[in-house]
C-alpha cells in the first residue's frame, strides 16, 4: 500500500509541478521548458528531494517512449505540406546534410573539449542533432516570426526529431557492438527509416479515411480513437524494428493533417492540450532524475563544447544547407542562432544512460549530463534572446507587410490600392469575376474563388503577408473565413467586418479583430461608394487639438457619418481595428457619407458618369462646412509627399463604376 501511494504521490506531484511551470512560463512569456527544467531539478534528488523518478523503474522508459510518440505525432499534425513545399530544398538539406554536419562537429567538439572517447562523443552528437517542436513552437509563438521562416524551423524540429532519434539508435548500436561493419550500420538505418515510413504513411492514410467515413462517432470519441491509433502504430513499428516508431508517429501526423479530416480544428486543439500535459510531466520527471554533480564534473570543457555547437557548428550547418536558397542573410542569421534542444534529446539521452549502465559501458551519466547542459544553455541563451534577435534583424511579424482581402467590393479595392501605394504587396479574392476585373483594372492582383478555398488563399500569398481582411457583405461568412485563416495560415493580423455579440465573442477568440468598428454596415457603405455619396478625407491628430478632434470624430462615427478605414502610424499603414487607442501623430484616412439632395418626385434623378466620381474628393477639405462645425482640421495635401493617400483614393474612386 505504501509503495502504491508513493507512486501516486509521485505522479500527482509531477503533474502539479509541470502545470505550475507552464503557468509561470505563460505569465513571464518565456518558453515553458525553462521553468520545467528549473522545477524538475529543484524538486529532484539534488534539490528538495520530493520527486523520485527511479520509483517508476521500467515504467519511466515506457512513459518516455509513449509520450515522445504522442509529442511527435502532434508535431506532424501541425505541419502542412503546402507550407513545407515552399522551403522543401532547405528543409531537406537541414535534416540530411545538416544532421551529418552536426554529428561530425558535435563528435569532434565532445572529444577534444569534453575529453569523451570517440564512440561516446559521437553518441552525444547524435543525441543533440535534434531540436524539437516542444521548444521551437513556444519560441515561435512568443517571437512572432514571419511565416516562411517559422515553417522551416517547425519542419526541422519535427522531422529531425524522428530522424535524429533513429540516427542516435544506430550510433548506440555501434557503441554497444564495436565489431559491426559499415554495411550493417547503413542497413540498420535504412531498415528503421523504411519500416517507420511505411507504417506511418499507411497507418495515417487508413486512420484519416476511417475518420472521414465514421459519421457515427462522437467528437470526443474521435480524439480518443486517434490517440489509440497512434500508440498502436507506434507499438507495431517498435515491435517489428526498435526505434522505428518515432518516424511512424511523425508521418502519421503529416498524412492525417494532409487528408483534411472533418472537424480537424477540434482534433488539433485536443492534441495540443494533451501534448502540453505530456511534456510538462515528462520533462519534470527527466529533470528530477538528473545528477547535478555529474554536470559539475563536466567542467569548463562541457560549456565550451556547447558553445562550439552553438557558435560554430550550427552557423556552418545553416550556411551549407541554405547556400542556394532565397533566404536573406537576416533570415539565415536567425536560423543559425535558433536551435534549442528539447524533450526528445532529454528523453532519449535518459534512456541511453540506462542502457549503457546496464551493459557496463562507462559514460552514460556523462552523456546525459552534457545533453542536459546543451538543453539548458541553448534554451536559456537562444530561447530567451530569440525575440530580441528577431527584432534586431527585423524578422518579427510586426515587420511583415502585405495584405490579402476576401471581398473585391468598392471598399475592398480602395483599401487594397492604398496599401499598394504604401509599398505593400496586396491581393483580392472574390467569387465574382466582374468584381475581380475591377480590381485588375486598378493593377491589383485578384483571384476568382471563395474565401474557404485554402489553395486560392495560398496562391494569393496569404502565407507570407502580414494582414488578412474578410470584407464580404455577409458578416457571418467573414467571421467563419477568418477563423479558417487563423487555423490554416496564422497571419500576424486577422481582421473581419462582423457584428460581435455574446455568443460570437466566445467562438471568435482574441486572434480576430473587428475591422473599422464594432457594428459596420459594410453593405450600406459599399452602396454609398457605388452611388457616389461619399467623400474621402484624412486627419492627423495633433497634441493641441487631440481631445477636441477625437470628440468630434467619435460623434460623427457614432452617428454613422464617417467610417475610419486606415491609419498611418510611424510611416506604416494599417487597418483601423474597433478597439484602437488613438495616439498623437496618427494619420487617419476615412470615408464620409455625403447624401445627395433629393430632387422633386417629378424630376429624373441625375446619373453620374464614372469620371464624375472624382469630384467627390477633389477639394483639399473633406466637407464644405465652417471650420468650427467640425474641428478635425483636415490636412492640406503635400503634393511632394511620397504617400499621397487622398489623391490615390480619388483615382481609385474615379475608376469604380
Amino acid at each position: 500500500m505504501e509503495g502504491s501511494f508513493a507512486l501516486t504521490l509521485l505522479i500527482i506531484t509531477s503533474i502539479g509541478a509541470g502545470v505550475l511551470a507552464q503557468v509561470v512560463a505563460n505569465f513571464f512569456r518565456v518558453p515553458s521548458i525553462v521553468f520545467l527544467l528549473i522545477f524538475g531539478v529543484a524538486l529532484g534528488g539534488n534539490g528538495l528531494n520530493i520527486i523520485h523518478p527511479r520509483l517508476l523503474g521500467d515504467g519511466l522508459e515506457v512513459i518516455v517512449s509513449l509520450s515522445v510518440a504522442l509529442i511527435l505525432f502532434e508535431g506532424g499534425l501541425n505541419l502542412q505540406l503546402r507550407e513545407l513545399s515552399k522551403v522543401s530544398a532547405s528543409l531537406r538539406n537541414l535534416v540530411t546534410v545538416g544532421a551529418l554536419i552536426t554529428l561530425v562537429g558535435g563528435g569532434v567538439a565532445a572529444h577534444w573539449l569534453s575529453e569523451f572517447p570517440w564512440p561516446i562523443a559521437f553518441l552525444y552528437a547524435a543525441l543533440v542533432v535534434v531540436t524539437g517542436p516542444t521548444v521551437i513552437n513556444p519560441i515561435l509563438q512568443e517571437v512572432g516570426l514571419e511565416r516562411r521562416l517559422a515553417t522551416i524551423l517547425e519542419g526541422e524540429g519535427v522531422l529531425i526529431d524522428a530522424l535524429g532519434a533513429v540516427l542516435a539508435v544506430v550510433v548506440l548500436d555501434v557503441v554497444l557492438n564495436v565489431d559491426a561493419n559499415a554495411s550493417e550500420v547503413v542497413q540498420g538505418l535504412v531498415v528503421r527509416l523504411g519500416i517507420g515510413g511505411a507504417i506511418g504513411g499507411a497507418g495515417g492514410w487508413f486512420l484519416s479515411q476511417f475518420l472521414k467515413r465514421s459519421q457515427f462517432l462522437a467528437e470526443d470519441t474521435k480524439s480518443s480513437v486517434v490517440v489509440a491509433a497512434v500508440l498502436g502504430l507506434f507499438g507495431l513499428a517498435q515491435m517489428i524494428q526498435s526505434e522505428s516508431g518515432l518516424l511512424t508517429a511523425v508521418l502519421a501526423g503529416i498524412v492525417v493533417r494532409a487528408a483534411a479530416i472533418p472537424d480537424q480544428r477540434l482534433l488539433l486543439k485536443f492534441k495540443s492540450q494533451l501534448t502540453v500535459l505530456t511534456v510538462s510531466v515528462l520533462f519534470v520527471l527527466l529533470a528530477a532524475n538528473l545528477s547535478i554533480p555529474s554536470l559539475f564534473a563536466l567542467g569548463w570543457g562541457g560549456v565550451q563544447t556547447v558553445l562550439l555547437m552553438m557558435l560554430v557548428v550550427r552557423p556552418l550547418n545553416i550556411l551549407v544547407c541554405t547556400w542556394n536558397s532565397s533566404f536573406s542573410w537576416r533570415q539565415k542569421a536567425f536560423l543559425a542562432w535558433c536551435a534549442p534542444r528539447g524533450i526528445v534529446a532529454a528523453s532519449v539521452a535518459s534512456l541511453f544512460a540506462i542502457l549503457l549502465t546496464d551493459r557496463g559501458v562507462n559514460g552514460g551519466d556523462s552523456i546525459k549530463a552534457l545533453v542536459f547542459l546543451t538543453i539548458a544553455m541553448t534554451v536559456f541563451l537562444q530561447g530567451l534572446t530569440a525575440k530580441w534577435i528577431a527584432k534586431l534583424l527585423r524578422l518579427s511579424e510586426l515587420e511583415t507587410s502585405g495584405l490579402v482581402i476576401v471581398g473585391s467590393n468598392p471598399i475592398g479595392i480602395l483599401v487594397a490600392r492604398l496599401f499598394q501605394n504604401n509599398g505593400q504587396r496586396v491581393a483580392l479574392v472574390d467569387t465574382s469575376a466582374e468584381s475581380c476585373k475591377l480590381a485588375i483594372a486598378q493593377n491589383i492582383p485578384a483571384f476568382v474563388s471563395n474565401g474557404f478555398d485554402a489553395k486560392a488563399l495560398a496562391e494569393a500569398g496569404l502565407d507570407s503577408v502580414g494582414t488578412f481582411l474578410a470584407l464580404t457583405v455577409n458578416t457571418d461568412i467573414n467571421l467563419v473565413i477568418s477563423q479558417l485563416v487563423v487555423e490554416e495560415f496564422r497571419p500576424p493580423k486577422v481582421f473581419a467586418v462582423y457584428v460581435k455579440d455574446g455568443d460570437k465573442k466566445e467562438v471568435n477568440g482574441s486572434e480576430i479583430q473587428q475591422a473599422f468598428g464594432s457594428r459596420v454596415p459594410i453593405k450600406t457603405w459599399n452602396q454609398y461608394v457605388s452611388q457616389r455619396e461619399i467623400r474621402i478625407g484624412e486627419v492627423t491628430l495633433e497634441t493641441e487639438e487631440l481631445d477636441r478632434q477625437l470628440s468630434r470624430f467619435n460623434q460623427l462615427f457614432n452617428t454613422g457619418t464617417i467610417l475610419p478605414l486606415l491609419f498611418e502610424r510611424k510611416e506604416r499603414l494599417q487597418i483601423v481595428p474597433a478597439n484602437i487607442t488613438w495616439e498623437n501623430g496618427d494619420r487617419i484616412i476615412y470615408l464620409m457619407h455625403t447624401p445627395r439632395v433629393l430632387l422633386p418626385s417629378n424630376s429624373d434623378s441625375p446619373s453620374l458618369e464614372p469620371e464624375q466620381l472624382a469630384e467627390l474628393g477633389n477639394s483639399e477639405v473633406t466637407i464644405e462646412v465652417k471650420p468650427e462645425a467640425i474641428p478635425l482640421v483636415p490636412k492640406t495635401l503635400d503634393l511632394n509627399r511620397d504617400r499621397d493617400y487622398l489623391n490615390m483614393a480619388r483615382e481609385v474612386l474615379k475608376k469604380l463604376k
